[in-house]
């Protein structure tokens, strides 16, 4: 399994687990693997990383989203997929040392492929502000 894919699916987790609202992390993780037959232990290694560091540095997650928000919008209003590739990116970037280039243009691909028309310019808005303060 690529990078990519890897990214692709750890966001496809994060999305659910922003839907479902879980407390237990480690049983949903193990569901997701069984569930998608993930057996890659570099893969299983990446998205728990991931999962367990977003939800361990979350509020400051998510204050960088709301800081970099247009005045007038609140998190409430960010659709649920655009949030969940922006938690991963934000991750990425700040906490997992990935090349904020990297980490931006795959948002941007992940944004492209299901966000909606305008996700793709709102979530690299969004990340290029946060790399621009940093």
């Amino acid at each position: 399994m690529n990078r990519s894919a890897i990214r692709e699916n750890a966001f496809k987790l994060i999305y659910s687990l922003e839907i479902q609202k879980t407390e237990n992390l480690e049983e949903q993780i193990d569901l997701f693997f069984e569930s998608n037959n993930i057996e890659d232990e570099q893969a299983k290694k990446y998205i728990k990383d991931v999962i367990f560091g977003i939800n361990e540095n979350l509020e400051e997650i998510l204050k960088d989203i709301e800081q970099n928000l247009k005045e007038d919008w609140k998190l409430n209003r960010i659709s649920k997929m655009d949030l969940s590739i922006l938690k991963l990116a934000i991750y990425e970037i700040k906490y997992n040392e990935i090349p904020y280039k990297v980490a931006i243009n795959e948002a941007v691909e992940l944004a492209k492929k299901y966000g909606e028309d305008k996700s793709k310019n709102f979530v690299n808005g969004i990340l290029a502000s946060i790399v621009k303060d940093m």
